[in-house]
């Protein structure tokens, strides 16, 4: 296999080593977020904190309560929001979405590490915060509830 590697072409056997590394790297990322999720969930549950398990890493656990809307701020922001897809399946409910949007803002945390019983899955949080930025509507949405400030989740992590 060695042998084989190194006949090769050196453009591609570049190209399998940045590979290798970027793969490597990505598997990192998503096992730590792995970890956190499931330390949060057993929190959620009640089967006790991550600092009771002696053979657990120690992980931060977010709260649930960073992207929580009130009914005020919530009647605020539903007039902005479209509830008619432009074609398609109907959009699922738009608040508890917000909501998730709204929590890896304040939070700064990844988009995977959404606590998906109280927001739903992280993608469908990520693609719709996308087609408010392209539609300028996030930067409504945000002078709406006073947090212009508020930088907005990272978009790096789309994948």
């Amino acid at each position: 296999m060695v042998l084989a590697m190194a006949t090769r072409p050196a453009k591609e056997r570049n190209f399998r080593l940045r590979w290798s590394l970027w793969r490597r790297a990505h598997q990192a990322v998503a096992a730590r977020c792995k970890k956190a999720s499931r330390a949060a969930k057993r929190v959620l549950h009640g089967e006790g904190a991550p600092e009771e398990r002696s053979t657990d890493p120690k992980v931060s656990v977010l709260s649930v309560e960073g992207g929580l809307l009130t009914d005020e701020e919530w009647g605020m922001v539903e007039p902005l929001i479209p509830h008619k897809p432009p074609a398609g399946r109907p959009y699922h409910d738009h608040r508890t979405v917000l909501g998730g949007i709204l929590w890896v803002a304040r939070t700064g945390s990844s988009w995977r590490e959404m606590p998906e019983e109280e927001y739903g899955k992280w993608e469908r949080a990520y693609r719709r915060y996308e087609l408010w930025v392209k539609q300028g509507l996030w930067e409504h949405i945000l002078q709406v509830l006073g947090e212009e400030g508020l930088p907005g989740p990272t978009t790096a992590e789309g994948s």
